[in-house]
């Protein structure tokens, strides 16, 4: 046949609008009148026109203000809700926890994770990682002395190495994510790495980049066209990285500990080595090595990203806003003085307390929350969602509603501060999620947030690199899965 006929061009250009037809049509059908409304979706690309893939979340805040705070957007093929403000969130997430609690098969994490592990996982895999998960952080020490003790410890050494920059400028990032990752290693494995452990900084790099790299719009595109992962760059990092990570864990997380004893276990892998070992004889059992691999996987990316996030955002905050520095360091000379910080001491430093949390609203990391599914046909707020319905909970609707916050745009911890300067929960305040699919390490992060942040304010004051002054400072989240501060330099000068 030859091509540049125009019959044949001509015969396929029709077909093809004949098939764009038929599945606009196959799309308008199936949608009842009382399913959340949304922007008219194209043929096959859906909204994709009208989404920035860099800071998807900004396109979807200005939606809400149309559609209001349950509405749908179609990405590709997929139709997905949307809900936006804390009363909807709360109301899906918490009031409604079993019927949100499922997650979406994504391609890429599916790709990436092939449904082990806790944070993509499903069903009753997910429900098992996650009741394991959840009491052995709690056996470990999460929330305990033990852990509090570990956490002082890798302070001293975050601080050493803060100190040996003699306040010249240098980038806090891979400081900031070898002392976070060496909290969650501590339980995973029972030990630390040093900071300067080449193994150790590759396996940062590798975590950190793919976190990123997640982010990327060409990600986004594969998630919704699959066919196209051998065009996109950035699935084949994500599958290279993925291939090297694992790789270390095998060799460094579980090869490391084949002495077992179940008398005496000695980390998180130990336990589930155990219980791998209860389970041999059961052929459906869930203890098997490719779940204890993504299970590391997942706790070691997100104990160490989350964590060195916030408090990257903390430093920069505190550089551009000095007099709030001033003020925390004043509470810890008054309440501390030269003592090392714990736990105990947060209901005594209620400014310091309020903006470490105010750190976490504003810095926003999480700004679309990871993607829900239902799992039942549910009504919210008068309008049908099927089953198996892709969910966004929009936290950074949460995090900056203006119903909740004062000043919802701005570094302001008198957010968390009733008229006597006493510390005030929010109900608002949800960082970690909520619900069934909350943060397994919330009360871990919690309590590292608070002793690293209060220890190196004890120790340091920072300011910008020389040039430039606060105003100068870039409050722009960098792209990716989460919303990272851009890279900046600090400059530590040790307190007198």
């Amino acid at each position: 046949m030859d091509w540049a006929d125009p019959v044949p061009i001509f015969l396929v250009v029709a077909l093809t609008l004949m098939f764009i037809i038929k599945i606009a049509r196959f799309w308008s059908t199936r949608i009842r009148r009382d399913f959340p409304p949304g922007p008219r979706p194209l043929p096959i690309i859906g909204n994709l026109h009208i989404i920035d893939l860099k800071r998807p979340y900004r396109t979807l805040i200005e939606l809400s203000k149309s559609y209001g705070p349950v509405f749908s957007i179609q990405m590709g093929f997929t139709k997905m809700v949307v809900l936006s403000g804390y009363e909807t969130v709360k109301e899906a997430l918490v009031n409604q926890a079993d019927a949100f609690a499922e997650r979406p098969k994504i391609p890429v994490f599916e790709d990436l994770f092939k449904g082990n592990g806790i944070i993509f996982a499903r069903g009753e895999n997910w429900k098992v990682m996650r009741k394991f998960t959840l009491s052995t952080l709690r056996d470990f020490g999460t929330g305990k002395a033990a852990i509090e003790d570990r956490i002082v410890e890798e302070c001293e050494h975050l601080i050493e190495n803060i100190e040996s920059q003699k306040g010249k400028p240098f980038d806090p990032t891979i400081i900031m994510n070898a002392a976070a990752a060496n909290i969650i290693v501590s339980i995973l494995l029972g030990k630390r790495f040093g900071y300067e452990d080449p193994q150790f900084i590759r396996l940062l790099y590798l975590i950190t980049e793919s976190i990123r790299v997640s982010g990327y719009p060409s990600v986004a595109v594969y998630n919704m066209f699959p066919a196209l992962g051998f065009l996109l760059k950035g699935h084949k990092t994500l599958l290279r990285n993925r291939e090297e990570i694992l790789a270390f864990v095998q060799i460094t997380f579980i090869e490391h500990l084949k002495n077992l004893d179940k008398n005496d276990q000695r980390s998180l892998i130990d336990a589930f080595l155990i219980k791998q070992q209860e389970e041999k004889n059961d052929s459906d059992g869930y203890f098997h090595n490719e779940n204890l691999k993504t299970l590391v996987t997942n706790l070691f990316s997100a104990g160490m990203e989350t964590t060195s996030i916030t408090l990257r955002w903390g430093f920069l905050l505190m550089m551009k806003h000095p007099k709030i520095q001033e003020k925390v360091q004043d509470e810890i000379a008054r309440v501390l003085g030269s003592n090392p910080p714990r736990t105990e001491h947060r209901t005594k430093m209620p400014y310091t307390d309020a903006v470490v949390h105010e750190i976490q609203r504003f810095a926003n990391i999480l700004p679309l929350n990871l993607p829900h599914e239902t799992t039942v046909d549910v009504t919210l707020k008068g309008y049908f969602i099927p089953k198996a319905t892709y969910i966004i909970p929009l936290l950074t609707s949460v995090l900056r509603d203006q119903s909740e916050w004062e000043k919802p745009d701005v570094f302001y911890p008198e957010h968390f501060l009733d008229p006597e300067g006493k510390f005030v929960k929010k109900e608002a305040f949800m960082p970690f999620s909520a619900g069934r699919r909350i943060c397994v390490g919330e009360n871990l992060a919690k309590m590292e947030l608070f002793l690293f942040f209060t220890s190196l304010l004890q120790r340091f004051t920072f300011h910008p690199a020389p040039g430039l002054s606060s105003s100068d400072l870039d409050l722009t989240p960098a792209v990716g899965l989460g919303a990272p501060p851009m890279p900046y330099q600090i400059c530590a000068v040790p307190r007198v």
